[in-house]
Order: C-alpha cells, then sequence, then structure tokens
C-alpha cells in the first residue's frame, strides 16, 4: 500500500518557478552613514527618489554618505510655540493671564460659547 501512495510538497514550501528570462529592474546602491560609524547599504530602483536621512538600527538618523559637510552647517532653529508666544507677550504679561483664569477656575466661571 505504501508504494502507492502519493507524494507531494506541502504548499508554499517550494516555488515551482525559475529565474530564466526574468529581467530584475535596474538597481542602485546607496549609503547612508550613522553618528556612530555604522555604515547601511541600500538597494534603491534606478530613478527612484533616495531620501537624505535614513533609520539607523541603533537608533539614531544616517545621513547619506558624502553628505557629512551638508549635516555640519549651521541651520536656523525651529521655532517652537514658547517662542512664537514670547513674541507677542513678555513673561510678565503672561503670568498676570494665567493667574487671571486660575482665579477665573477657582471661582467656578463656566464660558457661554452659544
Amino acid at each position: 500500500m505504501a508504494e502507492r501512495s502519493l507524494r507531494g510538497m506541502s504548499i508554499g514550501a517550494k516555488s515551482l518557478e525559475s529565474d530564466q528570462n526574468v529581467d530584475f529592474a535596474a538597481r542602485e546602491e546607496v549609503a547612508y552613514i550613522c553618528p556612530n560609524g555604522h555604515r547601511i547599504i541600500l538597494p534603491f530602483a534606478e530613478g527612484a527618489e533616495i531620501p537624505n536621512e535614513w533609520e539607523c538600527h541603533c537608533g539614531s538618523v544616517a545621513r547619506l554618505e558624502g553628505e557629512e559637510d551638508k549635516a555640519n552647517e549651521i541651520t536656523k532653529p525651529t521655532r517652537t510655540h514658547w517662542d512664537m508666544l514670547l513674541e507677542r507677550r513678555s513673561e510678565e504679561e503672561l503670568a498676570e493671564l494665567l493667574e487671571k483664569r486660575l482665579q477665573m477656575h477657582r471661582d467656578g466661571w463656566i464660558p457661554d460659547y452659544e
């Protein structure tokens, strides 16, 4: 009975396709270097938009190899909400407004939004 049993293969175990007559897309390898010295080489399709930064496996941000000079340029710092607030009011004015709002809250003032 055993000699008459069918033998097969499990589904998804092996592909029955071959790589013959298959043309892969043209690729280029791009290298990134993180501040910790790790070098990452990634394949990208030719003509694809290549990002300037890539997250390294250590968690830091890696930059394109050869872009170190641009990374060291002095850039204008991002304005935070606090910076923009200080452009409109002084810290003394903000302290007065805060105290006024806290007092309104303590008094049980409820705003009328209708």
